[in-house]
């Protein structure tokens, strides 16, 4: 991470992977990186045929980009549908959602959360593996 200004510049090589049996996610943006904490920002990458289970941010909003892949989204318990990239979801705080990748190549999102704090949650979760930024693997222990 470099500064500019009083702004902060991210590569994705310059932050750890979390690793999860669905995919990863990589938090470009959260307060221990750039200081923001009113809003944290990553980019998730999907395995093909798999997604993630039905959860919430009971006190965070979601927005979710479908950059590239196949996606069936569900919202609020309704029926899951179908989305194509270009897709941009806002999932309000404690609203029930997930993803998965129905297609046949790795599914890529962009997520951000405000305020920042769901990706810690993550962080913590005994499914994760975290892959620091030198590429050694560290088990996440809770």
């Amino acid at each position: 991470m470099s500064k500019i200004g009083a702004g902060s510049l991210v590569y994705g090589e310059d932050v750890e992977i979390l690793q999860f049996p669905w995919g990863t996610i990589r938090m470009l943006s959260r307060p221990e990186i750039t200081g923001a904490r009113d809003l944290s920002f990553g980019i998730v990458e999907s395995t093909p045929g798999v997604g993630h289970e039905r959860h919430n941010h009971p006190e965070s909003d979601e927005i979710i980009y479908l950059l590239s892949g196949e996606c069936e989204l569900m919202l609020d318990d309704q029926p899951p549908v179908r989305i194509r990239p270009g897709a941009c979801i806002h999932v309000p705080a404690g609203v029930y959602h997930y993803t998965a990748n129905v297609g046949s190549d790795t599914m890529v999102t962009f997520i951000a959360y405000s305020p920042a704090g769901p990706e810690e949650v993550l962080r913590q979760s005994p499914a994760c593996t975290v892959v620091p930024s030198n590429g050694v693997s560290t088990e996440m222990q809770i």
